[in-house]
């Protein structure tokens, strides 16, 4: 299995900090026997967790430019037309995706395309279920022109234990779809805002997976039609 690296610091201080309690226990307290399992589980199932958190399986990707694959593992928890105000300045059809601290936590581009906004925002940490933590939680906000002149809106979104989140790229970048956009640790949501006329792929419930799961398909825009 193999581990990102966003999560080699975090879980070289957490197998530390079990190897000292172990080392403790066993010079300090050699009798004490079972009580010495009440110190170590708690660690040795946050290193469990930690490690499940962090993985970055290998998958087979679906490269899609005429379409939009899931940027995280998770469930779709929202999908509703919305209004974008940030950027875009247009009705745009929302699909949010929550990621649960045991779900694999990197991201992927949705789309492949231009990079054309980012911009961090400092926040709260509310669940990041909480229909208001789009807009008052830490989170990034990134907007897309894709090779086929389609516009997509998307926001990393801190939930209650996220406490950072890592992208990856730059305005200006040429962005390859399915490739690594960035991390949110511990717990988080992803929102994609899409064209009205896109055909959506999923429903409310479903488990996607970040490079793989169909999210949406695009129509073709004016310009594209008449080609």
């Amino acid at each position: 299995m193999k581990i990102h690296k966003e999560g080699h610091a975090t879980i070289t201080l957490i197998s530390s900090l079990l190897i000292v309690s172990i080392a403790t226990m066993q010079v300090f307290f050699p009798k004490a026997g079972a009580l010495a399992l009440w110190i170590y589980l708690p660690l040795v199932l946050l290193l469990v967790m930690v490690v499940q958190f962090f993985r970055s399986p290998q998958r087979p990707f679906n490269y899609n430019d005429s379409g939009v694959v899931s940027p995280a593992d998770g469930h779709i928890v929202v999908l509703e037309e919305t209004s974008e105000k940030e950027y875009f300045n247009k009705p745009m059809r929302q699909v949010s995706i929550f990621m649960s601290p045991i779900d694999v936590h990197l991201n992927r581009y949705p789309v492949s395309g231009k990079m054309i906004y980012f911009k961090y925002h400092p926040g709260k940490y509310m669940v990041a279920w909480n229909p208001k933590s789009s807009y008052l939680n830490e989170r990034t906000s990134i907007a897309f022109e894709t090779s086929e002149n389609q516009h997509v809106f998307m926001r990393q979104v801190a939930g209650f234990l996220a406490r950072r989140i890592v992208y990856y790229g730059k305005v200006g970048d040429q962005v390859k779809q399915c490739s690594e956009l960035g991390f949110i640790k511990f717990g988080s949501r992803v929102d994609l805002l899409l064209p009205l006329n896109a055909k959506i792929d999923v429903k409310i419930g479903d488990k996607v997976k970040a490079g793989v799961t169909s999210i949406a398909r695009f129509e073709p825009t004016a310009s594209n039609a008449g080609e």
